[in-house]
């Protein structure tokens, strides 16, 4: 039987991965690295806890197992990472060798390591291509050309974001940027965006421009529309081919329910 390891963040995602690898008889070792992961994927017999900063467990646990493949799947939130950081001796040592501690570096540092011990890190579509999202209008509603107007302003300054690796959200409103994502997630991005702007804001998430699909691919889901809803947003926009939609049937009904509109874009 084929093996696949996970290392899950929060969120749904790894849990649809888990579904699906097991439809196709594939036998999952995930490894948790928050108290907060769902709850269904803890009750799965491989299942271990690690603290990410522990990669040298990790890499053993997975290879003790004859695990030689590997994905990363669910959000591992900035403020998480550096408030409850254990480090093992290969942790240390890694951490001691990076540049700079973005997101990005300390993931491909990580990447690097695992393929040093022979260990192959697979897309995080791996199994849920079905799952990205396409150029379409997904919703009832659909932007006007005025918002379309203000999806190309928020499209620029997310990627301008992405490119010094410091989030990959904005909110906009009336052709302007209201708020860019930092160190406190998309959530919280949105909740901003929303007491400085009002009601009607946009918001508009982008891939990297390099995007490596091994780490950290963006996604919209339910709760994404949930947040939309608390600040009584007009839609989102999402990029297509680069971002996962997961939930996908909930959240349009979601949205269809309160005239919020889910936009794919290129």
């Amino acid at each position: 039987m084929e093996r696949i390891g996970i290392i899950v963040g929060n969120g749904k995602l790894p849990l649809y991965f888990i579904e699906e690898a097991q439809r196709k008889n594939i036998e999952v070792f995930p490894i948790g690295l928050f108290d907060t992961i769902d709850e269904e994927i803890k009750k799965i017999k491989n299942f271990r806890t690690f603290n990410i900063g522990e990669v040298g467990n990790i890499v053993k646990y997975f290879l003790l197992n004859n695990i030689n493949k590997v994905v990363m799947l669910g959000k591992v939130e900035k403020d998480i990472i550096f408030k409850d950081l254990k480090l093992d001796r290969y942790g240390e040592e890694l951490l001691k060798k990076l540049p700079d501690r973005k997101d990005e570096t300390l993931l491909f540092a990580v990447i690097a390591f695992f393929r040093l011990n022979g260990i192959k890190i697979l897309p995080q579509n791996h199994l849920i291509k079905n799952f990205m999202f396409e150029k379409k209008c997904y919703t009832k509603l659909k932007p006007t050309d005025e918002d379309l107007k203000t999806i190309k302003i928020g499209k620029e300054a997310a990627k301008a974001l992405s490119l010094v690796d410091a989030g990959q959200t904005v909110v906009c409103k009336d052709a302007s940027v209201i708020a860019l994502e930092g160190i406190e997630g998309t959530d919280k991005t949105i909740e901003r965006g929303g007491k400085l702007a009002g009601d009607n804001c946009i918001i508009v998430k982008m891939s990297r421009p390099q995007q490596d699909m091994r780490v950290d691919i963006p996604a919209v889901g339910v709760n994404t529309i949930k947040r939309l809803i608390e600040i009584k947003a007009k839609g989102i926009a999402g990029e297509a081919n680069k971002m996962l939609f997961i939930e996908r049937e909930e959240a349009i009904k979601l949205a269809d329910q309160h005239s919020i509109f889910i936009v794919g874009i290129k």
